[in-house]
């Protein structure tokens, strides 16, 4: 035992020794909380809990085998491992068993991502296949079948989702197929539809333990639900100031009414802070109290005093990314070892910036959890159309384009069109330019010939343009090829369009300031910022807040701290879980902290003027009267439910003084209804 309990602290010890009924224990960032929880679960098998009774849940198989291996690691004694897995591993386990129970075959194979998509691409959809998936990701997990979908469905792409959904269901079954979102959905409808068998599986595990859980969507609630269907030997572990991923399905309702759907729960808070300096936790904190949606604790700390937290103001990006450089070179160069310095932003589009900045300095970095900001398929298709303009003998980037958006130009006719071209010793865009109406409809047919001229004409127009005025060269883009539309109908849409706004706003600013210089010479100023090849050896990160989550870095700067940008503000935003991603950013700093806002920045592919973050005034770091904004988190095409009407899909948002109003579509009745009266689902 004394292992067990060496090096925690009271509330630790008390949350390890309680075993009987429902505990919520709330763990503050950095408060020990891997180690709480791998020590209660040693703690029960110490005790003589068979380790068959127990069952621990997260999110990640990383995060399962280590938390298992430091358990085990307390115990001497020979025993088998105990059930500690994700919730996705869990539901493969029981759907081995008892899938039976659906009238279906145990041999099922799981299917990934790409296998989902190739399935949907079958039926031959008009819609992106991303969007589609992901939609059907969303019905399956608000338990909603493709019968109900088709019914509630009123939008004609909804429509037609629907229906693709009902033929993916049939093929997964009479394939005997599950995909990733089947692994818990099934198991939570054999146990919803059994009730022997669920006090069976309830029996079995006396004592679970679930690790994040203010992570946990609806579903793996009601799943939650059956496994503790015959006792309360509950203990979850977790933040709602850290409830970051609402976006993705995560209820921080789970985490805050927890005690409501325990009866007598008892609340743990791990307040005392190992990670960060006095000054941190005290902004921290302060930031953290503006949410009225909390249970409520305070980090304490234990380390002593440091460095107050440095506020950088700069009147553009160029000049922020140029100071924070400056400062991360003056670091490495007193012998910081680069991987405890990391630079974090919101917004992943505020990444170009920085990364030319570094490379300007040569720090070499990593982006984590990302893509570089040239190397995303959305810019990428950009630079390709400007390159094929510049030089139309560019073959690879004329065939990256020629279907983007999509036009119906596929593989096969896109091969027949390379083969004719190099036969004709051409390159690819000047076979196309000289070749007859005739010649081109024999080669690939009269509606592809008419939809490859058109793209043609566009890029000639664009050539004409950019002899002529390189400033409306962009505009024209959108005019004529739509990229930004194209991409804002996927599942990621606006993470796209505000990459491409923040590429639109570099080449403007480029010519704004290099007013005669030519289309070659912004891609090959272009090639030069984006060129880190000869960079080698240890890096620094630089990645967005999300991406950062139960990581921590000793120097840590956070950029971008405007309103618009941190905290995302508008429809569809919700303040609290910006302010929760805020005191995120801030607890990932050990030692030093810096935070850095702009006066202007490149917003929608227009230069504008920014007032610097709300939270920077809420962390009592800068004086100014407080900015106080309702905002919701529903957006359009949420489907939500209402206690009289059912479910529906929201048609849109608007503001009605302090409140928001939803426009839902209830099966083709469309009713218009104050946000606070619906729940999303």
């Amino acid at each position: 035992m004394d292992k067990i309990f060496k090096d925690l602290n009271d509330a630790q010890r008390e949350a390890v020794e309680t075993i009987d009924g429902p505990i919520l224990i709330l763990a503050g960032a950095g408060s020990g909380k891997t180690k709480t929880i791998t020590s209660r679960l040693a703690y029960l098998l110490k005790i003589g809990i068979d380790p068959a009774n127990t069952l621990t849940l997260t999110f990640t198989n990383k995060a399962a085998r280590e938390m298992r291996d430091r358990a085990l690691s307390l115990i001497e004694d020979s025993i088998y491992p105990p059930l500690l897995c994700t919730f996705h591993k869990f539901g493969l386990l029981f759907l081995k068993f008892y899938i039976n129970e659906l009238g279906r075959n145990n041999s099922f194979v799981i299917i990934d991502t790409d296998d989902k998509k190739r399935i949907i691409k079958s039926f031959e959809p008009d819609i992106p296949i991303g969007t589609i998936a992901s939609e059907i990701s969303r019905y399956k997990n608000s338990l909603i079948e493709p019968e109900t979908a088709i019914e509630s469905a009123q939008l004609p792409n909804f429509k037609k989702i629907a229906s693709i959904y009902q033929k993916y269901q049939n093929y997964l079954k009479e394939n005997n197929l599950v995909d990733f979102d089947d692994l818990l959905i099934l198991t939570y409808k054999i146990l919803d539809q059994n009730e022997d068998l669920c006090k069976e599986i309830s029996n079995r595990y006396q004592y679970i333990m679930i690790d994040e859980y203010q992570d946990t969507n609806e579903l793996q609630y009601k799943l939650v639900q059956k496994l503790c269907s015959t006792h309360n030997n509950i203990c979850v572990v977790g933040d709602d100031d850290q409830s970051i991923y609402g976006w993705r399905g995560a209820n921080v309702k789970n985490i805050l009414e927890f005690p409501q759907q325990f009866n007598e729960t008892k609340i743990i808070k791990l307040e005392k802070n190992y990670r960060s300096t006095k000054e941190i936790l005290k902004a921290a904190n302060a930031l953290i109290e503006h949410n009225r949606n909390r249970l409520g604790k305070k980090l304490i700390a234990t380390l002593e005093d440091g460095k107050p937290i440095e506020i950088y103001e700069s009147k553009d990006e160029n000049e922020e990314s140029k100071k924070i450089a400056q400062k991360i070179r003056e670091l490495l160069d007193s012998g910081v070892d680069p991987k405890d310095i990391a630079v974090l932003f919101r917004i992943n589009a505020l990444s170009r910036s920085l990364e030319e900045g570094l490379n300007r300095a040569r720090i070499p970095y990593k982006l984590v959890g990302a893509v570089r900001f040239y190397e995303r398929a959305e810019i990428k298709d950009i630079i390709s159309y400007l390159r094929i303009v510049a030089n139309p003998y560019d073959d690879f980037s004329l065939k990256r384009i020629i279907n983007k958006p999509k036009r119906g130009i596929g593989k096969v006719t896109l091969d027949k069109i390379q083969k004719k071209a190099y036969e004709n010793k051409k390159p690819m865009l000047t076979y196309l330019l000289e070749c007859s109406e005739d010649e081109l409809i024999s080669l690939v047919g009269k509606k592809n010939q008419k939809t490859i001229k058109e793209f043609i004409n566009g890029l000639e127009i664009l050539k004409d343009i950019s002899k002529d005025s390189l400033y409306k060269f962009i505009d024209e883009i959108e005019n004529i090829f739509g990229l930004r539309k194209y991409y804002e109908n996927l599942p990621d849409g606006m993470e796209r369009v505000l990459n491409i706004d923040e590429f639109y706003g570099l080449f403007r600013d480029f010519v704004k300031q290099n007013p005669q210089n030519s289309l070659d010479d912004f891609l090959n100023e272009l090639s030069l910022q984006s060129d880190q090849d000869q960079i080698d050896g240890e890096h620094i990160s630089i990645m967005s807040v999300h991406a950062s989550k139960g990581l921590e870095f000793k120097y840590l700067f956070v950029i971008g701290m405007e309103e618009g940008f941190f905290p995302l503000t508008g429809d569809g935003s919700d303040i609290e879980e910006e302010r929760r991603l805020g005191y995120v950013a801030i607890t990932r700093a050990k030692k030093e902290l810096v935070l850095s806002y702009v006066h202007s920045r490149f917003y929608r592919g227009r230069r504008t003027e920014l007032n610097k973050s709300r939270f920077l005034k809420e962390a009592g770091l800068c004086k100014g009267s407080l900015t106080l904004e309702k905002s919701t988190s529903f957006k359009k095409g949420d489907l939500v439910k209402h206690k009289i009407f059912g479910i529906g899909r929201v048609t849109g948002v608007s503001k009605v003084g302090r409140e928001f109003k939803l426009s839902i579509n209830f099966s083709g009745q469309k009713r218009d209804i104050l946000a606070s009266f619906v729940e999303k689902i």
